[in-house]
C-alpha cells in the first residue's frame, strides 16, 4: 500500500490547523504543535519550508506566528506535499530503496511512479478550503467562531 509520508501529513494538518483555527492574529507554532501532538522543533522546520514555498507567512515577535499566504481555496494539498519533497531530515521516514533487479526496474519502478503520479494529481484537486469545509461538516470546532481568510 502506498502511504503519504508522515512529514507530509503533519505539514498538511498544520496548514489546515492554521486555516481552521486562525483568526485575526497569527497562529503560534506552539499552539499548532500542541493541537497536532508533535514536537514543536520538528514542526517548525516544516512550517519554515512552507514559508519558503509561499504557502505560509511567518510573523516574528511576541505576537508572532503563522498565517496563510493566500486564500484557502488557492492552496492545493499537492503544493504542500511538493514543498516538503527532499525534506528527509526525519530519521523515522526512511526512503524506500529503488528496485535493483531487472524485473524491479522494468516493471515495479514504473508501476510505483504511475501510482505516485495519480496520488499527486488527486492531492492537487484538494484545497485547504475543501478540507476546512470537511472539518466544519464533521463538527470539528474552531478556536475562533469563523476563521479569517486571506482576501484580496
Amino acid at each position: 500500500m502506498i502511504r503519504i509520508p508522515q512529514r507530509h501529513l503533519i505539514a498538511i494538518e498544520a496548514v489546515l490547523d492554521i486555516a481552521h483555527h486562525g483568526g485575526a492574529a497569527p497562529v503560534r507554532g506552539a499552539e499548532i504543535a500542541d493541537r497536532l501532538g508533535v514536537p514543536r522543533r520538528s514542526l517548525e522546520h516544516r512550517l519554515q519550508a512552507l514559508v519558503r514555498a509561499g504557502i505560509l507567512l511567518a510573523q516574528r515577535g511576541p505576537r508572532g506566528g503563522y498565517r496563510l499566504a493566500r486564500e484557502r481555496r488557492r492552496i492545493a494539498v499537492g503544493e504542500i506535499v511538493r514543498a516538503l519533497e527532499g525534506d528527509d531530515d526525519d530519521p523515522a521516514e526512511v526512503a524506500t530503496p529503488a528496485p535493483t533487479s531487472d524485473l524491479g526496474r522494468a516493471v515495479i519502478a514504473p508501476m510505483a511512479e504511475a501510482a505516485e503520479r495519480v496520488l499527486h494529481r488527486h492531492l492537487d484537486t484538494l484545497t485547504i478550503e475543501t478540507l476546512c469545509q470537511q472539518a466544519r461538516e464533521r463538527g470539528v470546532r474552531s478556536a475562533h467562531a469563523e476563521p479569517s481568510d486571506f482576501t484580496i
